[in-house]
């Protein structure tokens, strides 16, 4: 596992977390977006996500290697305790422990946050993904058959769980 400084990210960050989101809008199933984002939708994106929400930044060598965020699970009101988390890693630095830097401080601000969940919806074949929630606590609780369509055929949605104090 490389070390990296896990901070808050700022405006600062939003052109290398931008880069690495949108590396895996193009290049994998991680996410179900098909086209790259802009720096203002990644900007406005940022704005969005304030308290009890959160984006975290990866940073080795003054580079941001990896960003993470909770976000709304759902709009409506009684969802209000339920986050979704998702966890990116720039392509070189995948396999080299930057989730799991990220994970336990996203997860202890959730806790912080008031949060009684959190979810993770993991797309595609990912085993990485699937092996760093199941590290952190995060049980398995379905699966959505064939409800994405990305790179000419379907794609299926593990959804994990983890539950909060």
């Amino acid at each position: 596992m490389t070390a990296a400084l896990i901070r808050s990210a700022t405006e600062d960050d939003v052109s290398a977390i931008l880069d690495i989101y949108n590396h895996a809008i193009l290049n994998s199933t991680a996410t179900f977006d098909i086209e790259p984002q802009t720096p203002a939708e990644k900007r406005a994106w940022l704005r969005e996500t304030a308290f009890p929400y959160v984006v975290l930044a990866a940073e080795r060598e003054r580079e941001v290697v990896g960003w993470a965020c909770l976000r709304p699970f759902r709009q409506k009101a009684a969802y209000r305790f339920t986050a979704e988390d998702s966890v990116y890693a720039r392509g070189d630095c995948l396999g080299q422990g930057i989730g799991s830097l990220l994970m336990k401080p996203l997860l202890e601000a959730a806790a912080a946050n008031g949060f009684r969940t959190v979810i993770a919806g993991i797309a595609g074949n990912n085993p990485a993904s699937v092996r760093l929630h199941k590290r952190f606590g995060f049980e398995t609780i379905g699966i959505e058959r064939e409800v994405g369509y990305k790179f000419e055929r379907w794609i299926d949605v593990t959804w994990m769980q983890k539950m909060l104090g």
